[in-house]
């Protein structure tokens, strides 16, 4: 990946989250010359991924250096202390972006100063480079700020642009916590299994692979979920017998529909 910024690109936070994307923009063809990581004690395995690829290393944000994409990847409850000692990194030609949950732009600019700025909301899978990330930029960010950050996100995977910042909210509603959604499904199906009669074991195991497969025959597949879902479902046969409940009018629907509300509401809250 070629990438064009005013300064070094300066990643806080080496954990999880900024640990994938290190990872990622490494993996991309980005030199480790081009990156500081400001990490008070990165793990063992981030530490040597820094080092043996001649990326620079700070405990604390260094004097002198004016960050071309201030990528901010740490807990949003550890965002009030983090932010001002990062103030001075932050030039006229700065981008910063945050992948903290809740942690709004105005909140951001509290700390910083006005910037161009970005709040991007990636999901788990993009510690394996199968995530998907909603993005929302201010207007202060420029058409190649712009780019340089899509091209910075997408190493690990697709990325959506949302039109207001409350839509991140929902975003997070939908794909940030929706992984846990799709793990909670695997258990389900494998406990009516276990009722059904399986071994509990087994029951898992078949429930694993079917939504792992399912997920992947959806990723390939130019079909949408709906015509996926009609292929799979004979008239009058079993998977019809089990989608006439999950498709009831109190079946999955209505359930995701509050689950989805309450996910949102409550990042509303944590937004303030």
């Amino acid at each position: 990946m070629t990438v064009r910024a005013a300064g070094p690109i300066v990643l806080v936070g080496a954990g999880n989250m900024g640990g994938a994307m290190l990872a990622g923009w490494l993996k991309s063809g980005i030199a480790g010359a081009d990156l500081l990581v400001v990490d008070p004690g990165p793990p063992p395995a981030m530490a040597k991924l820094i080092a043996d690829n001649g990326a620079r290393h700070e405990t604390a944000a260094p004097a002198g250096v004016k960050a071309g994409v201030l990528f901010l990847a740490v807990k949003p409850q550890m965002m009030g202390a983090v932010l001002p000692p990062l103030k001075g990194l932050v030039g006229p030609e700065t981008v910063v972006v945050s992948v903290a949950a809740g942690t709004t732009l105005g909140f951001m600019q509290s700390h910083l100063g006005d910037a161009a700025m970005v709040r991007a909301m990636p999901n788990t899978p993009a510690m394996i480079g199968r995530g998907v990330t909603g993005a929302f930029a201010n207007g202060a960010v420029s058409a190649a700020q712009r780019d340089l950050v899509h091209n910075l996100l997408k190493v690990s995977g697709p990325v959506e642009w949302v039109e207001t910042e409350a839509d991140i909210d929902a975003v997070t509603a939908v794909s940030g916590s929706g992984p846990a959604y799709v793990f909670y499904l695997v258990e389900c199906m494998a406990e009516a299994g276990r009722k059904a009669g399986l071994q509990a074991d087994l029951a898992m195991r078949l429930a694993r692979e079917t939504v792992a497969g399912a997920g992947e025959l959806l990723h390939q597949s130019p079909d949408d979920a709906s015509r996926l879902r009609q292929n799979v479902t004979s008239p009058g046969g079993t998977t019809a017998a089990a989608l006439s409940i999950l498709m009831a009018d109190d079946g999955m629907q209505p359930l995701f529909d509050k689950a989805i509300a309450a996910a949102r509401k409550r990042a509303e809250e944590l937004a303030g």
